[in-house]
Order: structure tokens, then C-alpha cells, then sequence
């Protein structure tokens, strides 16, 4: 990868925390990111962007997924 992001890149922590919360933790903790909750199964683009962080939720909103930058 050519572009190195800047600030907090992964969020292993929240693993297993409700969704919102999740996603309020991460713009805060990296406001350069936009967090996007996603329920397991959606498609989502494929491209990297540094901009960006999936939160990937089962069907009670809980996050699956570490969370990361991509």
C-alpha cells in the first residue's frame, strides 16, 4: 500500500460492543475517519481508503469484526 494513514488504525477493543458505541469510539478516537456500520452479510466497496473504517454488526447490533481502517 503506497498511502500510509494517519492516527488510530485498528480497534480490536471493541469487538463485541454495541455498534453505535463502536462507531462513536472510533471518530473520536480518529477524527480523520468516518466509521460506517454494516450488518454482516452487505456488500461493501472493495477499495482502501484511509478515510474509512467498517463496523461490521450481527443482527442485535453487536460488532463482529475488528474494526479497522480500509
Amino acid at each position: 500500500m503506497s498511502e500510509e494513514c494517519r492516527g488510530k488504525s485498528s480497534w480490536p477493543e471493541l469487538v463485541g460492543v454495541e455498534g453505535e458505541r463502536a462507531e462513536a469510539a472510533i471518530e473520536r478516537e480518529n477524527n480523520l475517519v468516518d466509521a460506517i456500520i454494516v450488518e454482516e452479510g452487505s456488500s461493501v466497496t472493495t477499495d482502501f481508503r484511509c478515510d474509512r473504517v467498517w463496523v461490521w454488526v450481527n443482527s442485535d447490533g453487536i460488532v463482529t469484526r475488528v474494526p479497522k481502517i480500509g
